[in-house]
Formats: C-alpha cells, structure tokens, sequence
C-alpha cells in the first residue's frame, strides 16, 4: 500500500460545488481505498491505495465524484514522500525574513511544457513571487494571497495544466497527516 494525497480543486468555494467531507470519506471507500483521512473543507484527502498509478487515482476519484454530485472537480493526487519532498524544495524557506504565512504552493497536474514554462517567466507581479520547480509552483504573496495575480487561473492559462494552491500550513499539515497514515 502506498500513501497519498489527493487534492481537489474548486469544491466548497463560496458555497460552490458543496461537499462534506464526511460524504467525501464514504465516497473514497466506496473506491476501495484504506486508511483515509480528510483535512479542512477545501477538499484534502489522505488515503492508501496499492494498485493505481496517480493518473488512474486522479481520473478514479474525478469520475466518483462526478457521477455522485453532477459536477466535475479537477483531482490532483501526490504520495506522500513527494509531497515531504515540497517541504525541503521550497526557494522560498531561503530567503532571510521571509514570512511563512505568506506562501502558498500551487499544485500542477502535470510537469509544464518548455516553451510554456518560457513564457509564464517572463510574468513580474511584485511584490509577489513565484518558481516553478517540476510540479509546483512555489509562492510567496507577502500581502495576500486572495488579491494575486498569481491565481490558479493564470498558472492554467500560462502552463497549460491543472492547477490547485494549498496555503503552506495546510502543505505542511498534510504532509504530517500522511506520515502518520505510513506508520
């Protein structure tokens, strides 16, 4: 068994495609997954499987939810050693004085192209910052997140991927959930 997170995008938003995580807990058995455990309302989800591959688990869980609430929600799914291993990757943890309430990482369905990670580097919003290393985009927005320009919307239109952001308490929170989950 392999221990995951899955993180969907765009649920329980200003009352938008409304789900309860206890539901959404059922609805995960009802997959065959073990050991499962949801964080906040934002759509967090940690669980074990042993046979899919991410994709499989992405389109397993999106198809599940579609046909049980009659929306479809984006599904981005990590083990848990790669997301420990968005802990230890964050340029932003270098930087002398940064405040670590302020940054975000930006979960991407896949790794972006070259030609569109090309053009999304030449984007300059300061005092926001952002790197994309491999499938994530890391995020510092030192004033707020929710007035960015540097929203899920862009890194979609610019990258040409799926794309979700999680606060990096709530990283941080589902990454000590899922170790927990191993043990």
């Amino acid at each position: 068994m392999h221990s995951y997170i899955s993180i969907l995008r765009g649920i329980n938003v200003s009352g938008q495609k409304k789900i309860l995580m206890a539901d959404l807990k059922v609805l995960f058995e009802k997959q065959g997954f073990k050991n499962i455990t949801t964080y906040i309302q934002s759509g967090n989800v940690i669980f074990e499987d042993g046979k899919k591959t991410h994709q499989q688990l992405e389109q397993a869980i999106s198809k599940a939810i579609e046909k049980q609430y009659g929306f479809e929600v984006p599904v981005i799914v990590r083990t848990a050693d790669e997301m420990k291993k968005v802990l230890t990757t964050n340029p932003f943890l270098k930087t002398k004085g940064i405040n670590v309430e302020k940054l975000h990482v930006t979960f991407l369905s896949d790794i972006p192209g070259a030609a569109e990670l090309k053009v999304v580097q030449t984007f300059d919003y300061p005092p926001d910052q952002f790197k994309v290393i491999g499938q994530e985009v890391f995020l510092y927005c030192p004033e707020s997140y929710g007035e960015t320009k540097l929203s899920n919307k862009f890194f979609e239109n610019k990258l040409q991927v799926t794309a979700t952001t999680r606060n990096w308490k709530t990283v941080n929170t589902l990454v000590e959930l899922a170790l927990k989950n191993k043990v």
